[in-house]
Order: C-alpha cells, then structure tokens, then sequence
C-alpha cells in the first residue's frame, strides 16, 4: 500500500476501520483534513455543561499543559512544531516520532482568560537558553509552574538526556533564565513539579520522585519510586507493575496524592488507545494503591481545574492514522496500531472526581466517548 494518499481517502477508510487505514505507518506525510476549533457559543456551553469533550485549539501540538496563572489566566504549552515550519500545513498529522519528526526546539506559549480566545506570547525559552552546551535539537514536554515563593516561573522540559529546569527572570514567563538546579538535575523524562505544603518535588519518568530545597539548587532526600499495587500481564506475556511509561503528574484531591500516569491500553508500544491511569496514596512517596482508570485517550494530559473547581483534562492527537470517528468506538478494538478520537490541537475532557466515604478518589472521563475502557485494555477493571 503506498503510504502518502489523499487525506480524505484516508479519512474514509480511518473511519470505516480499514485495515489498511490502520496499518499505515508514519514514512511519509500523513495528510488528512483539519477541523477548526469549535466555535465560542459551542465551548462556552460546553463549560458550563461540563458533559462532552471541548476542541479549543487548533494548532500542531503534544502533551498539551495546562495552568492557571497568578493573573487568573490560563496558560497553556507543549510540545510544538517550530513557528516557521511548513509541515504545520504539509504534515498536519505528524506525530512527532522517527526521522521525519516535527518537534521543535523552542518552548511557545498561549494565554487565554476564558480557555477561548488564546494570546500567542511567542518563544519565550529556546534551546540557547538551555543550561547544557549541547542542548540538543529538541524540546520535549515543557511545562510551565508559577513559584509564588520566588515570584516567578519554573518551566521543565526533556528529552531526558538534555533536560532542563530553568527559572524565570520575574513575573513574565520569559528569561534571562537561570539553572538553579544545574548539572545536578540529572536525566530526567518528562520532569513535572509538584508542591506539597511547603516543599516542592520533582517528578520524572513513571515515576520516580525527589524534594526539592527551598532555592532549587538540590535535592534534599534520594529519589523514590513510586508505583500502583498489583500488576497485570500483556499479550506478550510481560509482566507490568508500573502505572505506565510517560507523561507522570501528581494532584493533591482531598487528602489524598493522585498518582497520573501514561500507557498505551495493551501495554505495548505503539498499540491501542494512549490511555490515563492514577493510584492514589496518604503520602506523595507513600505506598500507593490499585491502578485504575482515568480515561480513554487522555494519555499525557494535564488534569486542571476552571475557576469554578470543575475538573477537566487535556487530551491531544497521538496515532499512527488519522482521527477515528467517536460512533461505536466504545465497542472497536484498537490494538492493531496507535489510533485515537482527538484531532490535530488541543481538546480538554471533563473529569468525574469524587472524594468517597472512605476517603479514596474516583476519577473518571465524563465524555461516553473516552469513560470507558476499549476492548483492546488488557487490565480489566
């Protein structure tokens, strides 16, 4: 099968399930048509509702993050395809993987009162201002985190080898940056942040976590792992006892630490639906619980909060074909290569969280669309 088609014919057969559709691999453009971004009336409804899904932003972008800002707006980043590249329009649907990667190596960023309209604030961290003196050709993952302590910005990012924790010049997210934590970081995927009273944690892999001290220059305790109780067994006969590989965040809900994690449904790379899992614990390096899930599709993404304390959850394009149609997808089985329901850009989900009587917490995708697991899950839950 050639594999640069017409987009629509693409499309066509993606959604009908081809096995053709579903077997091609990314060794040329994967071109198929972009939707917009859903109109204001459409989101702002869905705001309100908190019961579908919410295509906000188009524009080529992974591990779309999320935050709230100390000037009560909302700022999102990610990893993006450079601003002058022309496969934003010849490549819509790269994913990011492989030779013919898009990823880019500046950190850019969004802000937006109302999740709606969206300010491009430019590229405010490059690789030249990476504190190695290789950096690198690419920016993986970044996030940004407000440090009221400091008055200033953090911003993370990988690749591991190549990683970096940077700190603000003041109260805009833009440089001069400095490395409080320099060589001394380490290799570190996907490093987030993590505040628990008075410290803050660093977290990377999945999921590997350590405390800070209190100007960023060192850790003050070992790392430690943490991971869910149990395990479960793939189609390869190999044993998992981790929440996943990628893509680990921590929130504090109630009085327990929530463990998010990343994996694709079969345990295997590449093959399924790219999946959100938690496990929640008394104490963020404390013995963690069961794994469960979290949502279909939501693999990386940022659980948030609105101002009205509704939860929500970013979601993003991650496949190897271009978008599958939401009909019947609950019922399909997606093991045969990465496919996913979200388009090019960036989609939130709204979350069912509940403190129970016991004092756990349930979390849940409230879209039908990503609530439940697919048949291609090997944990049965």
């Amino acid at each position: 099968m050639k594999k640069m088609m017409c987009g629509f014919m693409l499309g066509a057969l993606a959604a009908a399930g081809s096995a053709d559709a579903q077997m091609l691999l990314h060794d040329g453009p994967l071109v198929g048509p972009v939707r917009p971004a859903m109109a204001r009336a459409e989101i702002e409804a869905g705001l309100k509702s908190h019961d579908k899904a919410l295509y906000i932003k188009e524009g080529w972008i992974r591990d779309p993050y999320i935050v709230m800002g100390p000037d009560d707006q909302y700022y999102l980043t990610g990893t993006t395809i450079n601003p002058d590249d022309p496969r934003e329009e010849t490549d819509p649907y790269n994913p990011g993987l492989g030779n013919q990667s898009a990823v880019g190596s500046v950190v850019q960023i969004w802000r937006s009162p109302d999740l709606i309209d969206w300010e491009y604030l430019g590229t405010p961290f490059t690789l030249e201002d990476s504190f190695h003196k290789k950096p690198g050709n690419v920016i993986w993952a970044p996030e940004v985190h407000w440090i009221e302590e400091m008055n200033r910005w953090a911003l993370v990012h990988c690749p591991k080898g190549k990683a970096n924790l940077a700190l603000s010049a003041g109260t805009d997210i833009k440089g001069p940056w400095t490395h409080p934590m320099g060589k001394n970081l380490g290799g570190r995927h996907d490093p987030s942040l993590f505040k628990d009273g008075d410290t803050y944690w660093l977290l990377w892999g999945n999921t590997e976590v350590a405390p800070l001290n209190k100007d960023f220059t060192a850790y003050t305790a070992n790392p430690k792992r943490i991971d869910p109780a149990g395990s479960r067994v793939n189609s390869k006969g190999e044993k998992k006892s981790v929440i996943g590989h990628e893509g680990a965040t921590v929130r504090k809900i109630g009085n327990k630490y929530v463990h998010f994690g990343t994996a694709w449904s079969t345990d295997m790379g590449r093959q399924g639906s790219y999946n959100l899992y938690y496990c929640t614990s008394d104490s963020i390096d404390g013995t963690y619980g069961p794994r469960k899930f979290a949502g279909r599709f939501l693999g990386h993404g940022t659980p948030f909060q609105t101002r009205d304390g509704k939860w929500w959850c970013t979601a993003f394009y991650n496949a190897n074909v271009l978008p599958l149609e939401v009909e019947g997808i609950q019922e399909r089985d997606l093991s045969e290569t990465a496919q996913t329901i979200n388009h090019r850009g960036t989609t939130i989900v709204p979350l069912e969280v509940k403190i129970q009587d016991d004092g756990d917490i349930y979390i849940r995708a409230k879209d039908p669309a990503y609530a439940a697991p697919g048949p291609d899950e090997v944990q049965k839950f």
